[in-house]
């Protein structure tokens, strides 16, 4: 079972970049090279504890749909997403911040398994983990752009 972790520093309040990591509209706007959307009925806001959402996007040449569920927020702290359904054997995203100095520490602990059993390894090995970290680092930079601007304002409804 791959496991991926990613450091991200933000220079902003934890408050926005945990929020703008909660938030549907900038999954969206992240995944946007994916053609990346909601199809369930929310189809935006920040998502909550014990609310699913359902994406559809074109990954690795073939359109897929992932349904996942928020659990565990501790705000501003962590919260993590499962796969309830969708292309993986399981996934689970564990989202934790921490702030120091103004800085903002996103950590990403992300680890799926791979359906096929060894075929499915075999893709993890070969390009599979790459991919996934890759889209990872995307978003993150994509939330770290806004967060250190004043985008964030166009998303999030309040003032730090």
């Amino acid at each position: 079972m791959p496991l991926i972790i990613l450091h991200t520093e933000i220079y902003a309040p934890r408050e926005i970049c945990f929020d703008l990591s909660r938030s549907m509209e900038v999954h969206v706007l992240s995944m946007k090279k994916y053609n990346e959307k909601i199809i369930g009925e929310r189809k935006s806001g920040l998502i909550q504890e014990g609310e699913e959402v359902e994406f559809e996007a074109k990954h690795l040449g073939i359109t897929q749909t992932h349904k996942g569920k928020v659990k565990d927020v501790h705000f501003p702290f962590s919260f993590v997403d499962v796969m309830v359904q969708g292309t993986f054997k399981s996934l689970h995203h564990h989202h934790s911040f921490h702030e120091k100095n103004g800085i903002t520490l996103m950590i990403d602990t992300f680890k799926y398994e791979s359906p096929l059993g060894i075929l499915g390894r075999w893709a993890d090995h070969l390009f599979l983990e790459k991919y996934m970290k890759k889209l990872i680092e995307g978003r993150n930079t994509f939330i770290k752009k806004m967060a250190e601007s004043n985008e964030w304002k166009n998303i999030l409804n309040y003032e730090v």
